[in-house]
């Protein structure tokens, strides 16, 4: 059965938590707290991860927040209908998330001291992870086939839009004190000096230990084994857990065991030309 996506500003949105009322509330009427700290991604760039991260800074490291409340209650995604009810309830200052491009974020943000944190990942892998995710998935169509799915991709036709695009228009704010980006490879590659450079930026001040602590319980295998995280609580009607794990691999560069060289020459081209105006080098752009 054909899945019916909500449309806004042209965007398709997965029908189970989102609705045209709550993207508009969230664009137009959402009011920015200046000690909001929002956690923003393009699907499958490492949102869970940050999740945890974030979760675990706020309490100095102690795990019992992570591992006792789920992800979404402890940051809301508030653009969707049920996170929308906890983000207005939630004490300040307010941990949030989303996978809003820039130009419908919340327009109170632009007036606010609020902070961001973007993370963002090679959109090789992304495409490859956001594959296997819509299999499991029951508010995504399911993909009849991985090359189909890629065309979409460099299309800007999946939901929540272009990956070009969102990555462009958020990182239109590099530069702003109120603005943060870390690649998901600079977080394998070092996630302890990771988590201190968001510490600087957040203001915690966090000691050795704590931020140990941070490192540990945020890693792979911890957040895997871990419910309030890995989606193995969610109903089998939202999440089918039957056709793979939520919580994946977690690595780099898997798209290698997918791309065939046709489809890794082809995605470069349009990569080239999509991202040379961006004047920026990712990662991923070294290999």
């Amino acid at each position: 059965m054909p899945v019916q996506y909500v449309m806004y500003k042209g965007i398709k949105f997965p029908p189970a938590y989102n609705s045209e009322h709550s993207l508009n509330f969230a664009h137009n009427e959402f009011l920015v707290q200046d000690d909001d700290i929002f956690n923003v991604t393009y699907p499958k760039s490492g949102t869970v991860w940050m999740t945890e991260i974030l979760s675990l800074i706020r309490s100095h490291g102690h795990p019992g927040w992570s591992r006792t409340i789920l992800n979404s209650d402890r940051v809301p995604w508030f653009s969707t209908q049920l996170g929308l009810e906890s983000a207005l309830s939630y004490p300040s200052p307010r941990l949030l998330t989303c996978h809003l491009p820039r130009h419908i974020f919340p327009k109170s943000f632009s007036y606010s001291r609020a902070k961001v944190i973007y993370t963002l990942r090679d959109p090789r892998d992304v495409v490859v992870s956001y594959y296997y995710f819509s299999k499991m998935c029951n508010s995504y169509e399911d993909p009849t086939s991985f090359e189909q799915f890629l065309r979409d991709f460099l299309n800007g036709e999946l939901p929540h839009g272009s990956w070009f695009e969102h990555v462009q228009g958020w990182m239109e704010m590099k530069g702003r004190e109120n603005f943060f980006f870390i690649t998901y490879e600079e977080l394998k590659q070092d996630l302890q000096g990771s988590v201190q450079r968001l510490c600087q930026f957040l203001g915690q001040d966090l000691d050795e230990d704590d931020i140990s602590s941070v490192v540990q319980n945020a890693s792979f295998t911890s957040m895997r084994e871990n419910p309030m995280c890995n989606s193995i609580l969610l109903p089998s009607d939202i999440m089918d857990q039957t056709k793979g794990q939520f919580l994946r691999k977690g690595i780099c560069g898997d798209w290698k065991n997918h791309f065939t060289v046709a489809q890794s020459e082809t995605f470069d081209r349009i990569y080239q030309d999509r991202m040379q105006n961006l004047n920026m080098a990712f990662p991923w752009d070294r290999r």
